[in-house]
């Protein structure tokens, strides 16, 4: 069960992590301070609040994880984000990513494959107030209904770019999702131009859960 509690200890961990943030690079000052603000111990088992701001992913339950902060600042920095933008998150998970998109102004739509987490985050969002539209359902195919997107995030691994998600994705947009195979990914940064043309580029690797769908790794 989630800990909602906040207290002072809490704040100094997140300032400590936030400086170890730094440290290993990240200097986009807005999404320090959403790090620094967002409580990633409510997102996690009361059990594990002691470990909630050490820079290291953990088990969620369902299979999955809550990413390592390093990997939810990095992404998160990539998007060059700005108050307003319309964001599409792929794979809800704990919902910790979610709140640190909008404690940075975005107005998010976040999807997510698994029922239990898909429920369990939209608890977690609703008592800490951070609001965001949620579904539950293939986030390899995107979220046509509700496209385009100025941004798109993808927070497990994929096998490819999904050529939906290309699709949803608004002229001059950027689409982060990490690409490779089930144990290993290379972090990339999709962008359409202004003649609708995509760039690749390509970042560090990284270890996330498989991305599930049918534009993904099919659930087997």
């Amino acid at each position: 069960m989630s800990s909602f509690i906040e207290g002072y200890k809490h704040r100094g961990m997140r300032r400590e992590l936030v400086q170890l943030l730094y440290r290993k690079g990240i200097r986009e000052e807005r999404v320090l301070r959403a790090m620094e603000t967002v409580p990633r111990h409510a997102f996690m088992d009361s059990a594990f609040v002691e470990h909630a701001y050490q820079d290291k992913a953990f088990q969620i339950g369902e299979g999955q994880t809550i990413s390592q902060p390093y990997t939810v600042a990095f992404q998160t920095e990539l998007l060059e984000l700005k108050p307003g933008m319309k964001v599409l998150e792929i794979g809800t998970g704990s919902g910790y990513q979610c709140a640190v998109l909008v404690a940075m102004g975005a107005q998010v739509y976040s999807i997510e494959y698994n029922e239990v987490l898909h429920k369990r985050a939209k608890v977690v969002l609703s008592k800490l107030k951070y609001s965001a539209s949620l579904f539950c359902g293939d986030g390899s195919e995107g979220l046509s209904a509700h496209a385009p997107f100025e941004r798109i995030l993808v927070t497990a691994g994929a096998p490819s770019v999904p050529q939906s998600l290309l699709e949803q994705l608004q002229i001059g947009g950027k689409l982060v999702i990490p690409v490779g195979d089930r144990n290993r990914q290379e972090m990339l940064l999709v962008e359409k131009d202004q003649e609708g043309k995509i760039r690749h580029k390509a970042y560090n690797y990284f270890s996330f859960v498989p991305l599930l769908g049918e534009s993904g790794w099919a659930k087997v």
